[in-house]
């Protein structure tokens, strides 16, 4: 009888999920603090949201080794940026970057599921969401991680967006207000975090506008 050798995998999930909302002049983009594998919890104090630039902000869920190595990648493509232009990359440039990055590495994925927020060059929110090897698309609101199944069903009833196939083309932006929409995501992680064994501990919320950025904490379950 042949002797099983366990499987051995390049990948592992660390749960825990993200959300972002884009409104007129705003964007908040919050994510749990929970880092777990399997039924074990690694740390309750482990931020999945990274400052990219000054008007972008990524927030990733999925393999946290991979993601660190991507906001490293990132960085040092952001300084290169800088160097060169004398000046900070967009929200839609850094999106694009994201994007080009994550497919190059398509044959051996970053395993990291990841939601960039920002303001653009006018100065409205944006919010990108994406797969795991780049393919991106401009969204009002998204939501990606192991809460992610319960959290978009209550985005898409609070806040659906017109289709993109209306014309003419309408705003993905949303109409709340920036204080409304920190309301929502907390209402957002509080109803997954009962359903959800991989989101909870801390909630952190950073809001994004005009006069810089601010961040949020609330308590979520800790079992």
């Amino acid at each position: 009888m042949t002797k099983q050798a366990a499987n051995w995998s390049p990948y592992d999930n660390n749960g825990g999920s993200c959300v972002a909302i884009a409104g007129i002049d705003y964007c908040v983009i919050a994510a749990d603090t929970r880092m777990s594998t399997g039924y074990s919890i690694l740390t309750r104090e482990y931020s999945k949201i990274c400052k990219l630039a000054d008007k972008s902000l990524m927030a990733s869920s999925g393999f946290q080794a991979d993601v660190k190595a991507l906001q490293k990648f990132l960085a040092a493509r952001h300084l290169i940026y800088q160097h060169q232009h004398n000046k900070q990359m967009s929200c839609p440039a850094m999106a694009q970057l994201l994007s080009n990055t994550l497919y190059y590495k398509r044959f051996f994925p970053y395993y990291s599921f990841n939601v960039l927020g920002g303001l653009d060059t006018e100065g409205k929110g944006c919010v990108y969401t994406y797969d795991a090897v780049g393919s991106y698309e401009r969204v009002g609101y998204g939501c990606q991680g192991s809460g992610s199944t319960l959290i978009m069903p209550f985005l898409d009833n609070q806040l659906k967006s017109p289709s993109p196939l209306l014309l003419p083309a309408q705003d993905a932006v949303t109409p709340l207000s920036e204080a409304e929409a920190v309301d929502l995501v907390k209402t957002c992680f509080a109803s997954a975090t009962e359903r959800d064994i991989y989101t909870g501990d801390k909630l952190e919320i950073v809001v994004l506008n005009a006069d810089g950025i601010r961040r949020e904490y609330m308590e979520l379950r800790k079992d």
